[in-house]
């Protein structure tokens, strides 16, 4: 056994008992119930801070920046400044499978791990459907990794993946994949790993070949430990700068930053025609019972009444996101923060409400 791999495991004992459920990054609470009368005016109640376009049967219900990119230099927010998405990198990951199946480099969503990984623990009871929908019962690695590095251990992703394995070996599944639901980063890096393996180039290259180049999409990329905050927006927690964090740990599942532009951009591919009727039927959650949300593969579906809302949020040090579409309004929501919200409340607050007002 390596050094490394004493240093994981003996967190992985000493961490496991605190351990016992997957990353709440995204968790969110119960949303503010107070109307508004214009998009606008919710966001400003709520003091939104960052980048906001939420459209409607093709017109612009908002389309603005709201406070300040950078406090220290004055920057506006802006269409063509990146912001970190966090778990709205998901959608990407996803998307990269989708693309490995029409390459013929996978066959089906339903090939389970032991295929890729014959040494994975339980790989033949965990497809990779169950990986995007967060059904595997995978344990969550994020907050081990996060202790390892802060204690001086320099991890690549690989390493991660070792983690996880461990954590697997020493404790066993959190369930019987497919039996339960739960959100779990680990899932989209073993994802990630795999496009990799099976594409023989890095994770990043791929999606940038797949899916950036086609549509355009020139300002999104892997995000950087520190950002350029001549070209991104700084973040914040409690007002105070909040940008700094090792992009490896969210490889696959939260690293990419992007701008509102390109994330417009993807949103309406998605909503359109970027994947097939077919592909649509298997990577969205269907038949959701009014009230309630599910996880498809790398979207989450929320149904109200007969409105579908498909999005994906994401929190990561200093920035929330969230990105979205309504078919039946032909609508499209982009919103990039760079005000760190713990608690989830303005990203539910802005669903309930748009619910509430502009579609129902």
């Amino acid at each position: 056994m390596t050094t490394l791999h004493k240093l994981l495991v003996a967190l992985i004992v000493s961490i496991v008992v605190l351990f016992t459920s997957c990353s709440n990054s995204d968790d969110d609470s119960k949303p503010q119930t107070k109307d508004y009368t214009t998009v606008e005016d919710l966001l400003t109640d709520i003091d939104f801070q960052g980048y906001a376009i939420v459209t409607k049967n093709g017109n612009d219900l908002v389309r603005k920046g709201f406070g300040l990119a950078n406090q220290s230099t004055t920057m506006p927010q802006d269409y063509n400044l990146a912001y970190r998405i966090g778990s709205v990198s998901k959608s990407f990951t996803a998307g990269a499978i989708v693309q490995l199946k029409r390459d013929g480099l996978i066959t089906s969503f339903n090939q389970t791990l032991d295929e890729f990984d014959a040494e994975f623990p339980n790989g033949n009871q965990i497809t990779i459907a169950q990986l995007l929908s967060h059904q595997s019962g995978i344990p969550e690695y994020q907050l081990i990794v996060e202790q390892a590095i802060e204690e001086g251990i320099t991890l690549e992703e690989e390493d991660i993946y070792e983690v996880i394995t461990e954590l697997i070996l020493e404790n066993g599944l959190n369930f019987t994949p497919g039996s339960y639901k739960q959100y779990c980063n680990s899932n989209y890096l073993i994802s990630a790993l795999l496009v990799e393996q099976l594409s023989g180039m890095s994770y990043h290259q791929y999606v940038q070949q797949k899916i950036f180049n086609p549509l355009g999409m020139t300002s999104s990329y892997r995000g950087t430990d520190e950002i350029n905050t001549n070209t991104h927006a700084q973040g914040y927690l409690n007002g105070s700068p909040y940008s700094t964090y090792p992009m490896v740990i969210p490889f696959g599942a939260g690293d990419f930053s992007s701008t509102p532009k390109d994330m417009e951009t993807w949103t309406n591919a998605v909503k359109t025609n970027w994947f097939t009727e077919t592909e649509k039927a298997e990577i969205f959650a269907q038949n959701v019972p009014s009230g309630f949300v599910d996880f498809g593969l790398g979207w989450f579906t929320t149904q109200e009444g007969d409105t579908t809302m498909y999005w994906h949020g994401g929190d990561i040090n200093g920035f929330w996101s969230m990105i979205g579409f309504i078919p039946e309004y032909n609508a499209t929501i982009v919103i990039l923060s760079n005000q760190q919200d713990n608690t989830g409340s303005q990203r539910n607050t802005i669903i309930q409400q748009l619910f509430a007002h502009e579609f129902n």
